[in-house]
């Protein structure tokens, strides 16, 4: 006789990041019970805060662009406002070791005349993008034959501007553009409606910041639910007959009709299903591989290179750090360098050469001063046991005509969420809220209509 402790609800979903949490509340709105097992000690997935300098910062998802309607509609109702993201001086622009100002050079008048034009081309093929299904597209063979990179070398993007893509490829994949499908790129334009959409600050994808942090609002909206939510409880076997389903964790078995699983497609694969998924799926958890990324923070008495003329924002082709950001607090009490590092090299090293390589790097980006630090923090993705690598997967060419149909598509009770099943700002908090709602629908339609609460 088992020893786990015994529960039962309507819906057991699984996953306490923000598209776990949207379900729930839909469902238990809907008067459906629900359950919540999260495998880490916390909630919010790939939102989480460390501390710098005395100061919390995001060391997961971050920003909230004009258009992520469902995370400001959240965050009202939550009482929590949104922030600026700091865009105020020049840029700075760093590859092959050479350091420009933006706006200041013919290196950089260059750089901007042929991004426009491989942005240009890059938007017309994400135009004709079906988002929800891209493996319907009429050339979907030309366009998953080759990679980003492949691409970017057929129409002669100048070294720069490749640099450039590469940058972003990071970002988003944590992956280089030799790693990442031409489709896959295209279609995450399309999912944000354009590529300036992505890039910009102000009126883009990088516009605000949620005060207290993104994982401040989670905690906020885990605490107004009407569902439990178990910590410590990762899911180990799924079981499923025709009556519902039954779902294992270390302590705890729970009956339920239906699951909503929002891992990472990567991690679906740890966990044992009974009868075994369909192979497709297993297919596509390969596929579906997260990439490399990691976030240092780097703290100063004050954000000095705002006396510069400098907006904290930089650009470089640097083996370690790729792009930076100010995050200082708005009273300025002490200043704080964001700055996204390529994990494939950087989490090989101890925390000591670690900082070593971010702190030389901004000395080379913002001078002399940039030496006197007051504190230094980062944090490693791959580390995560349940989204390892990054923020969101590095989809090679052939994955999304081979197994894209499977990100969503249920199996039996099992129906899929997470940020990357959204057909809407896809990769995002604002597509994982998306996608909870989705999965919630889908249930909702399944179990039938109860007494709303």
């Amino acid at each position: 006789m088992s020893d786990k402790l015994n529960l039962s609800s309507d819906v057991v979903i699984i996953g306490a990041g923000l598209a776990g949490l949207a379900a729930a509340e839909q469902l238990t709105r809907s008067g459906y019970d629900v359950i919540i097992v999260e495998g880490r000690d916390r909630v919010g997935g790939r939102v989480k805060t460390i501390n710098v300098a005395d100061t919390e910062v995001d060391a997961g998802a971050t920003w909230v662009g004009p258009h992520h309607t469902a995370v400001r509609g959240l965050a009202s109702r939550m009482g929590v406002r949104l922030i600026p993201q700091y865009h105020s001086g020049k840029s700075v622009l760093s590859f092959d070791g050479k350091r420009q100002d933006e706006n200041e050079s013919a290196f950089a008048s260059g750089l901007a005349n042929d991004l426009s034009r491989i942005a240009l081309s890059l938007e017309t093929l994400a135009d004709a993008v079906p988002v929800a299904a891209p493996w319907e597209h009429p050339n979907v063979d030309y366009l998953e034959s080759m990679s980003f990179g492949e691409w970017l070398a057929t129409v002669k993007a100048a070294e720069e501007t490749r640099a450039f893509f590469n940058v972003l490829s990071l970002v988003h994949w944590g992956a280089p553009v030799t790693d990442v499908s031409l489709l896959n790129v295209i279609r995450y334009i399309k999912c944000f409606g354009s590529l300036e959409v992505m890039l910009k600050v102000e009126g883009g994808d990088q516009q605000d910041r949620i005060e207290g942090t993104a994982q401040g609002l989670i905690k906020r909206f885990a605490n107004s639910l009407d569902a439990r939510i178990l910590l410590n409880a990762p899911v180990e076997h799924i079981i499923t007959n025709d009556n519902g389903l039954t779902v294992q964790t270390p302590r705890e078995e729970i009956n339920a009709q239906f699951a909503i699983i929002t891992a990472s497609p990567a991690h679906r694969s740890f966990i044992n299903f009974t009868p075994p998924l369909p192979e497709q799926y297993y297919g596509l958890a390969r596929a579906w591989r997260q990439g490399a990324l990691s976030k240092a923070f780097v703290a100063y008495e004050k954000p000095f290179w705002r006396e510069d003329g400098l907006s904290g924002e930089s650009v470089s082709d640097n083996e370690t750090v790729f792009l930076t950001f100010d995050v200082s607090p708005q009273d300025k009490s002490t200043g704080i360098i964001m700055a996204f590092c390529d994990a494939r090299g950087f989490d090989g090293f101890n925390q000591e050469e670690r900082q070593r390589r971010v702190v030389e790097q901004l000395v080379h980006l913002y001078g002399e001063r940039a030496r006197e630090i007051t504190d230094y923090a980062d944090f490693s993705w791959g580390n995560d046991t349940f989204a390892a690598g990054g923020p969101n997967p590095a989809v090679g060419p052939g994955a999304w005509r081979s197994f894209g149909r499977y990100l969503s598509e249920p199996v039996g009770r099992v129906h899929w969420a997470g940020t990357e099943t959204a057909h809407d700002t896809s990769g995002t908090m604002n597509g994982a809220i998306l996608s909870g709602l989705r999965a919630a629908e889908e249930v909702t339609k399944r179990l039938g209509p109860v007494n709303p609460r």
